[in-house]
């Protein structure tokens, strides 16, 4: 009866890890949509470093309050059921006030919404569809894509850090407060790399987010290397353990807010970046989660770890530090190979990045253009400036240069302010 119970609960818990997975992901890629669209290009970086640290510390408290109410009881309901209710109650909250007070910035005219052409849900969906396939054959997506897929490897694998400190001899507790020193380094870097990228995007266009996030991982490396293989397996370091888990953790979290999320903004279409960034979570989240088992093989199998006997005396103390050493061999693979790979995939956003920059501000003006020609169209607004006195007619002439295939846009573009002047 026990273990029918067990198994029944079990499975809710399941069921309801599970809705919970999809509230995320419903969520996540629709937050960062709206920062990319309320932030310009020199703002961006700083934006998405002000959610990546507010997440983080979110998610810290949020740990340290669960743990906090697990061993009580309120109300003969247990604790760990009550920190699942206020995480339901918080939710409801933040979503009613979202849907109070935020405004989609796509959305913001509302008084001219009988202005807009009307499109079926079918053809709003196709349209997405076709964008998709469209942004998916973009270069600097599919490089981003294969940087993120290697780049979140090593923050899987690190799942095992917990495991690797505790078999060094650390207390539960100072385990706990080295993660969490970690994890609030992380949260600091993101908010630094985001501002460090606007800056440099300024000085340096078509590079400075690119530098930095090659910077930032291949600074994994040694920093790895010092934390996991030169410092001492002794819980009595745990001064230096903090301090260089503290470094690496401020050093190696840049590359999100500074370069991946803002370049991703500038490179697709405005409405179509929530499903661009929940395409990106797609990849990097299925292919990251073979981290954790490499890693466990790797252990294993290639440098010796053997199953923890949970004996007591001199031999279980060596048995622990042996297997600290085999995992962490094994987490500094896991982390180093994967980081150089990133490093390596970034330097191949010099080329298509400033291109595919410019073919979507291209497109995005043409796209701005034929929107306001069918507008005039549909509502018959052509003869609407002509008594303006405050009109301004701009003629843009280009000069004699032989149009080549990269040379379209700009016909087109030609083709249509003259077509759009001679409505007006």
């Amino acid at each position: 009866m026990i273990i029918k119970d067990e198994t029944c609960f079990c499975e809710q818990v399941a069921v309801a890890r599970g809705l919970n997975g999809v509230g995320l992901a419903l969520v996540n890629p629709a937050i960062q949509s709206l920062v990319a669209d309320y932030t310009d290009h020199n703002t961006r970086g700083s934006a998405f470093g002000w959610l990546q640290l507010t997440g983080n510390i979110g998610s810290v408290i949020g740990g340290l309050f669960s743990i906090m109410l697990a061993s009580t009881t309120i109300m003969g309901i247990a604790g760990w059921r009550i920190a699942f209710h206020i995480v339901a109650l918080i939710s409801v909250m933040v979503g009613a006030l979202v849907y109070l007070f935020a405004v989609d910035p796509h959305f913001c005219n509302s008084e001219s919404d009988e202005q807009l052409v009307r499109k079926s849900a079918w053809a709003e969906m196709k349209g997405l569809v076709a964008e998709a396939k469209a942004v998916v054959k973009i270069p600097s997506f599919q490089i981003i894509v294969a940087q993120g897929v290697t780049g979140s490897f090593p923050w899987s694998a690190l799942s095992f850090a917990p495991m690797w400190l505790e078999l060094m001899g650390f207390t539960h507790n100072k385990t706990g407060l080295l993660m969490a020193i970690f994890a609030l380094a992380s949260s600091l870097g993101g908010l630094f790399g985001g501002k460090m990228g606007d800056y440099l995007s300024v000085r340096y266009p078509d590079s400075g987010r690119i530098v930095l996030s090659q910077i930032s991982s291949g600074s994994a490396v040694p920093l790895a290397a010092l934390l996991l293989l030169a410092l001492p397996d002794d819980s009595s370091t745990g001064v230096l353990h903090g301090l260089v888990m503290f470094i690496m953790g401020l050093s190696i979290s840049w590359n999100g807010p500074a370069t991946n999320s803002p370049i991703f903004a500038e490179i697709v279409p405005e409405r179509s970046r929530a499903s661009i960034y929940a395409l990106d979570r797609s990849f990097e989240s299925v292919l990251a989660s073979f981290a954790p088992p490499v890693v466990g093989l790797l252990a294993e199998h290639a440098y010796g770890y053997n199953p923890i006997s949970y004996g007591s005396g001199v031999s279980s103390v060596v048995s622990d530090r042996s297997n600290a050493a085999a995992l962490a061999k094994a987490l500094y693979m896991a982390i180093a190979i994967p980081m150089l790979l990133c490093c390596f995939i970034y330097s191949l956003l010099y080329r298509t990045y400033p291109r595919d920059r410019e073919r979507a501000r291209m497109h995005s003006l043409i796209t701005s253009e034929l929107q306001h020609i069918e507008l005039e169209r549909c509502h018959g607004v052509g003869d609407f400036y002509a008594g303006r006195e405050d009109a301004t007619v701009i003629d843009i002439e280009y000069g004699e240069e032989e149009l080549d295939a990269d040379d379209d846009e700009k016909a087109l573009m030609h083709h249509q302010v003259e077509h759009s002047g001679s409505l007006r």
